[in-house]
């Protein structure tokens, strides 16, 4: 029954917001489909709000939802589609209308999409990915291996691309279904084959572009897994730069298109040449500037005067010789001369304390019988023969007389 109301006679606010509450909890839980726009995860909330927007009309929804539910649905990503069991609510002290769901679940593409975000995570963390198992692209292959549809638009590309930019190139095609339930199986063989090859230095995958569904054979887990074992390098040009699928993570190269593959696998001939010319031209210059380089030092070093006149510098050294010779001299001399007045002065010292200087000076050495010599009267008796030894001889001598000393002193004489 509707509410009534007027001017006169109004209803009270939580009145209308309870009934509001009690006619949108009447509706019950309801499945619907739809898009899903929006995974907000907070950081430590046990509730996760998700945007739901319908798949035709301009109508969206918010949506919560608990981590549990949502993960039991597996890997969702933004722009799946959904199946969702929601439960409406309405919030009287905020007047918030949400939805709360307790079941979620993707189909169609979205269905498709979980499964293969969860082949994905698997594919990872075996560490298929790693950019560390990539291997680098030849400079220029031998062979270049083509998976690819027969007659397909991709392989056009791909061979008219690289004969273009290099025309002798060698291309070895191998073709397979590239969608389909048996495209996977095929592609695997013709991979394996090329692999095979010894003389193919790098192989494509190409295929244009399609919908997620037409594209699921290059996501094949077993695809993706032969890929990783290959020992040739594996570049992935698949669709349009929109489209990724798994084989795209697990290439050593992936190209937006298979024009890019073309552009990637063998260099351009034109821009090759005109970088050994510019290359060539570099190194004569730098040859060039090299040989004016070491001119420039051979011309600094015969300018030197030692080459121009190489007697100049003996001539220098002969004068430091003499000069050094000239003060060797004269410090031997001077010390010579320093040694020799030493020498002098010495012999004079020793001279004066030599007895044979007393000698000169009108001495004499008396020496008694018994060979010494004598200092005093008491020393000799009379009769006694004595030596006297002069300057320049000895005389024999008769001690007749004993005679006490009587020298001159200070006072006078005694």
């Amino acid at each position: 029954m509707p509410l009534e109301s007027s001017p006169e006679n109004p209803q009270p606010l939580r009145r209308v917001v309870h009934l509001v509450r009690g006619w949108i909890e009447r509706l019950g839980a309801v499945w619907v489909e739809a898009q899903l726009i929006e995974i907000n995860r907070r950081s430590g909330s046990r509730t996760v709000f998700l945007t739901l927007r319908d798949r035709i009309s301009e109508v969206s929804v918010s949506v919560t939802v608990s981590p549990a539910t949502l993960d039991a649905a597996g890997p969702l990503t933004e722009g799946a589609t959904v199946v969702a069991r929601l439960k409406p609510s309405y919030y009287e002290a905020s007047g918030r209308f949400s939805f709360f769901c307790d079941v979620i679940t993707p189909v169609g593409e979205g269905q498709l999409l979980a499964r293969l975000e969860q082949t994905k995570r698997l594919l990872q963390a075996e560490g298929l990915f790693d950019r560390t198992r990539k291997l680098p692209l030849p400079f220029l292959p031998r062979v270049v291996g083509l998976v690819t549809g027969a007659g397909s638009a991709a392989e056009r590309d791909v061979v008219e691309n690289a004969r273009r930019r290099w025309p002798a190139v060698r291309i070895e095609t191998r073709y397979a279904l590239v969608q389909g339930p048996q495209a996977g199986e095929q592609l695997i063989i013709a991979l394996e084959a090329l692999d095979r090859m010894a003389e193919v230095d790098v192989i494509v995958l190409a295929r244009g572009g399609g919908s997620l569904e037409d594209l699921l054979p290059f996501s094949d887990e077993g695809l993706v897994r032969a890929v990783a074992a290959c020992r040739t390098p594996v570049v992935s040009a698949i669709g349009h730069e929109t489209d990724t699928p798994i084989l795209d993570l697990v290439a050593d190269y992936r190209a937006s298109t298979p024009t890019d593959a073309a552009k990637r696998v063998v260099p351009d001939v034109v821009e090759e040449l005109a970088r050994l010319t510019q290359a060539r031209s570099r190194l004569a210059q730098a040859i060039t500037t090299q040989l004016h380089r070491r001119q420039e030092q051979l011309d600094g070093l015969r300018s030197r005067p030692v080459l121009t006149d190489p007697t100049a510098s003996f001539a220098v050294r002969h004068e430091q010789v003499a000069t050094l010779r000239h003060r060797g001299e004269r410090a031997v001399s001077g010390r010579l001369e320093r040694e020799r007045v030493g020498i002098e002065h010495q012999l004079a010292r020793v001279r004066a304390m030599s007895p044979k200087a007393t000698l000169e000076r009108g001495y004499s050495i008396l020496v008694g019988p018994d060979g010494h010599a004598v200092t005093s009267v008491t020393e000799i008796d009379e009769g006694d023969d004595l030596l006297a030894y002069l300057v320049d001889g000895q005389l024999v001598l008769e001690a007749r007389e004993q005679r006490p000393a009587s020298w001159p002193t200070a006072g006078g004489t005694r």
